[in-house]
């Protein structure tokens, strides 16, 4: 992992949190019947959600040219897909299917996992503080 490529992953991560938070509030039903079945529909509800999505994404995309901004950000991220994942396993029976409901616990979890790792690798490079000054080596001409 470098600098290039965690940069990549913020990009990659804005992106999706951008569209799944348009895609919520733009077609609530839409996202209720394909990945939120969760009983009972409740639009104005997932456009709430979507507002907390479309934040992520934004800050996201921020952090992608703000190095301060990572660890920070993707802390909060696995913080919130860990307690997500959790309400997730507390409802398991409460999805569609079985299938569905550990699916997207496993899932959930996955990804936490993921923004976790990235927390740490990103707090443990510290890109946001600037290198250490050198001494300077003044060349005098007696």
């Amino acid at each position: 992992m470098n600098e290039a490529r965690l940069r990549t992953i913020l990009l990659v991560a804005a992106a999706y949190h951008l569209l799944l938070g348009a895609f919520m509030f733009f077609a609530p039903g839409a996202f209720y019947d394909t990945l939120g079945k969760f009983p009972p529909e409740n639009h104005h509800y997932i456009k709430d959600v979507a507002t907390f999505y479309v934040a992520l994404g934004v800050v996201f995309y921020v952090s992608v040219r703000r190095r301060s901004w990572r660890t920070p950000v993707l802390a909060f991220a696995a913080l919130e897909y860990a307690l997500h994942a959790i309400n997730h396993l507390i409802d398991v029976n409460e999805a569609t299917s079985a299938l569905t409901g550990w699916f997207d616990f496993f899932a959930l979890s996955a990804i936490a996992l993921l923004l976790g790792a990235l927390a740490s690798f990103a707090w443990r490079i510290h890109p946001d503080e600037p290198e250490p000054p050198q001494p300077v080596v003044e060349d005098r001409a007696e």
